[in-house]
């Protein structure tokens, strides 16, 4: 079984205007309400690819309630805490460049989050959690930590995408995937990256540090696969641009999803590329058409 957390799960208000004028009136040509949160990304494009997977995290309010109705819905089992605040709304403004304003989130209590912690002993060793997303701040800077420790101490291997200390703290613990952007990657050591090459040597630096396997998406450019049996290039798809909002995620669930039914890790890296890029021309999520009419083109090269 796949485990998404999301810690911070969103409505994501997607409006389209045709031009903004700042202090004026605006008409949109087109609006969606979509289920947001880098975990629920996951599990809406594992159960498009029918691997069974359960969704875990907080929720609240009628914002809560509309997402688990939604997941409902879509036949994606979940088990999310319910929370005393409102489920966060994030607006994405898209005219001629898209804007992003996200909310803050609600304040998880204490009891709340001590109630997903217990959650999570229910793991078995053939399990994979997947934590997703930035960390509230009423969590505690430390709550992957506790996160990963249940993983850990219940032999479940866990899956990371998270940004900065969070995510270097983690790599001692061995997460099984690491999904950073190029830029991410930069960040995460401080440093300028203009070349594949670079990427590289930064990516394997991850390995020693304790990853077991490290994706890092390069946008057009396709994506990076690097582990200790080598290093592979995919190169994208061709096609149009509609969606930035969930590609990454879509990748995570492409790998994790196909390396959990097959144990084959260039398959898994050839649907996780395919999955990412059917969400980046699509408007919502990736559908199980979209990604296998795109699997077959995916070519996977060794560096």
């Amino acid at each position: 079984m796949i485990y998404t957390v999301t810690l911070n799960p969103s409505i994501d208000y997607i409006v389209e205007v045709d031009q903004l004028i700042l202090g004026g009136l605006n008409r949109m040509e087109r609006d969606l309400k979509l289920p947001g949160g880098k975990g629920i990304n996951v599990s809406r494009v594992l159960n498009q690819l029918e691997v069974e997977n359960k969704a875990l995290g907080f929720l609240g309010g009628f914002t809560g309630r509309y997402i688990e109705e939604w997941l409902h819905q879509e036949g994606i089992s979940s088990d999310f805490v319910a929370v005393a605040d409102d489920t966060r709304i994030n607006i994405k403004l898209k005219a001629k460049e898209e804007t992003e304003i996200n909310g803050t989130g609600p304040a998880i209590r204490a009891a709340e989050a001590e109630a997903l912690l217990h959650k999570l002993d229910a793991l078995q060793a053939s399990d994979i959690v997947v934590l997703s997303g930035s960390v509230p701040p009423s969590l505690g800077a430390d709550f992957y930590d506790r996160l990963i420790a249940v993983c850990k101490r219940r032999g479940a291997e866990f899956v990371i995408d998270t940004t900065g200390q969070a995510l270097r703290q983690a790599l001692v613990s061995r997460p099984l995937l690491i999904k950073p952007n190029h830029h991410e990657l930069a960040e995460l050591f401080g440093v300028t990256i203009t070349s594949r090459d670079e990427i590289i040597v930064y990516g394997r630096r991850l390995l020693e540090e304790g990853a077991q396997h490290v994706l890092v998406s390069m946008a057009g450019e396709g994506a990076l696969f690097i582990s200790e049996q080598g290093v592979y290039h995919a190169k994208a798809p061709a096609g149009i641009v509609k969606n930035s909002v969930g590609a990454g995620d879509s990748m995570i669930a492409g790998f994790v999803g196909t390396f959990s039914l097959t144990g084959d890790l260039l398959e898994a890296f050839r649907a996780g590329v395919a999955s990412g890029s059917a969400t980046a021309f699509s408007d919502d999520l990736a559908s199980r058409e979209h990604i296998e009419r795109l699997r077959s083109g995916v070519v996977v090269s060794k560096v």
